[in-house]
């Protein structure tokens, strides 16, 4: 699909405010601000998995992120009810910055609501853009931060946390994931839990 100039703007603007993260990543020798990097990398894998994606959900992948650092999760209760008001938090703190962003573009309400609408993944498993953001997160989450996940947690927590991964995708998701290029720890872990 061609790229617009609004479009670039909007991913120059997502950029910029995630170049103030303070967490870095190196990645093949170069140090990335972590947030820039997982915007980049969900850019990618999107154009990769649905290369004729909408406007909206090539916004919405560069941006799924967004300052995501100013709401560390330790401000929140560290037990699953915690985890999941922080995560709610995030999906709206998520779509209002992004708006502010898409308003300074120029994007048209429609696009804007529609961008919202996807970030707070509503009508997963329903709604087939909200699908598609799902599939390519956990594509992403996949490829370059389950195996650093992995070898920080018991080997229980991370085959629950794959399933639940994997429950999230679609048909179409799982034939990509099985495609990825993981190594043989990972492949070994992902037959284990769709297994078990």
């Amino acid at each position: 699909m061609a790229t617009t100039n609004k479009l670039e703007l909007a991913f120059q603007l997502f950029d910029t405010a995630n170049e103030q993260d303070p967490n870095t990543e190196v990645f093949e020798g170069t140090t990335y601000p972590k947030e820039v990097l997982y915007g980049q990398r969900m850019t990618k894998r999107l154009n990769e998995f649905n290369p004729n994606a909408s406007e909206a959900l090539r916004l919405t992948a560069r941006c799924q992120h967004i300052c995501r650092w100013e709401i560390p999760r330790e401000s929140y209760e560290m037990n699953r009810e915690g985890y999941l008001r922080w995560r709610q938090e995030l999906k709206k703190f998520h779509a209002n910055k992004a708006a502010t962003l898409l308003h300074e573009v120029g994007y048209d309400q429609e696009t804007i609501d529609k961008v919202r609408f996807l970030l707070e993944k509503k009508q997963l498993k329903k709604n087939e853009e909200t699908q598609c953001l799902e599939d390519v997160i956990c594509l992403v989450f996949l490829e370059y931060y389950f195996e650093p996940f992995a070898l920080k947690h018991p080997e229980d927590k991370t085959i629950d946390i794959l399933q639940k991964t994997w429950r999230k995708m679609s048909a179409k998701g799982h034939e990509a994931a099985l495609a990825l290029p993981l190594s043989s720890y990972s492949t070994n872990l992902i037959t284990k839990a769709l297994s078990a």
